[in-house]
């Protein structure tokens, strides 16, 4: 109501009092319309328009609480001044629970309309109140779907971009003979998919503030046991993940670390002998997040020189630091289990 004239609608049976009213609202400009029903006033707020209603309480059919109940229904309904009798207090007080803003007893003193005037003021100040308040909140939820629209839109070229990055880097290491080459580029190209994985769910995710780590975990390992398989490794990957909501600013950390964990296990857990399984947990523990890789190969505590260039156990460590994340090995069982640990 910032920008237009206030309009009050005055219910009440008595014509003389009604003029009275009249001049007071017009002296300050407002919009005035007076109607002796309940009925009358209901139709006219259901036309809209209305920002105050002052209703007696004693009508020609009914009373103002009937009109008042009536109001409720509505899904914009004005600020309502109830006008009671001097002596009917339990009235007022049925009025207020029912909806009014305010009341005036009615008396036949000058008072009575410095009173009313005030009320009506006071209410027409709530009013505007109230809409300022319903805008502000309007044009902020505007302004989030348009902010999530456009960050969908952005994760959505950012996977797209990052999809035809990792392709690239196929295509280089189709090209290349060398058998550490190419192996290096393949290991580039898995982590890419990792990154470009978590772009790929947060563009079609309600709440872009949060992965649901069991599908991301899923989609990765299935991409990656694809091309294992198209590399001729017959190591099996087996993948149990609790549902879980993680923060999006971990997910990709925890992608890329996932990779390396588990293409070391496929690399070097199985040399020299029949390839068995490597095994993905992923648990919620108190108020950690455990994950945890697995396998039946040679075993590995995770000291001493690596196998291969290493480059595999520094990236494990720098995701490790980016989630503020324990890393343990077990070696105890056979084979080598890798644990990661860090906060929700």
């Amino acid at each position: 109501m910032p920008n237009r004239t206030p309009h009050v609608l005055y219910i009440d049976d008595d014509p003389g009092l009604a003029r009275l009213v009249e001049k007071a609202m017009q002296r300050r400009g407002y919009i005035f319309d007076h109607v002796n029903s309940g009925e009358e006033g209901l139709e006219l707020v259901r036309k809209g328009g209305i920002d105050v209603v002052v209703l007696d309480h004693y009508l020609p059919t009914g009373t103002g609480l009937d009109v008042l109940a009536a109001l409720g229904e509505f899904e914009e309904k004005p600020t309502v001044v109830y006008v009671t009798g001097s002596a009917e207090t339990a009235v007022a007080v049925a009025a207020l629970k029912t909806g009014a803003t305010d009341y005036v007893p009615k008396t036949l003193s000058e008072e009575f309309m410095e009173l009313l005037v005030t009320a009506i003021e006071h209410a027409i100040e709530r009013v505007r109140l109230n809409r300022a308040k319903a805008q502000a909140e309007r044009e902020t939820l505007e302004a989030r779907e348009r902010a999530e629209m456009l960050l969908g839109e952005v994760n959505h070229r950012v996977a797209n971009s990052l999809a035809m990055v990792a392709a690239l880097v196929g295509l280089q290491a189709n090209a290349v003979t060398d058998a550490e080459a190419k192996s290096a580029l393949a290991e580039t190209q898995a982590r890419i998919h990792a990154i470009a994985g978590v772009h790929r769910h947060l563009y079609t995710s309600d709440d872009v503030r949060l992965v649901q780590v069991a599908d991301y975990i899923s989609s990765l390992v299935g991409e990656l046991e694809t091309s294992v398989q198209l590399e001729g490794q017959t190591a099996s990957l087996k993948v149990s993940v609790e549902p879980l909501l993680l923060a999006t600013e971990k997910v990709a950390s925890l992608g890329v670390m996932l990779i390396e964990l588990v293409t070391n296990a496929l690399k070097y857990a199985y040399s020299g002998r029949e390839a068995g399984e490597v095994r993905i947990f992923m648990a919620r523990r108190d108020d950690q997040v455990e994950l945890r890789v697995e396998d039946d190969g040679i075993g590995w505590t995770g000291t001493g020189k690596p196998q291969g260039t290493g480059l595999g156990s520094r990236i494990v460590k720098a995701m490790a630091h980016s989630l503020a994340a324990d890393v343990s090995y077990e070696t105890a069982r056979g084979g080598t289990s890798v644990a990661v640990r860090f906060s929700a």
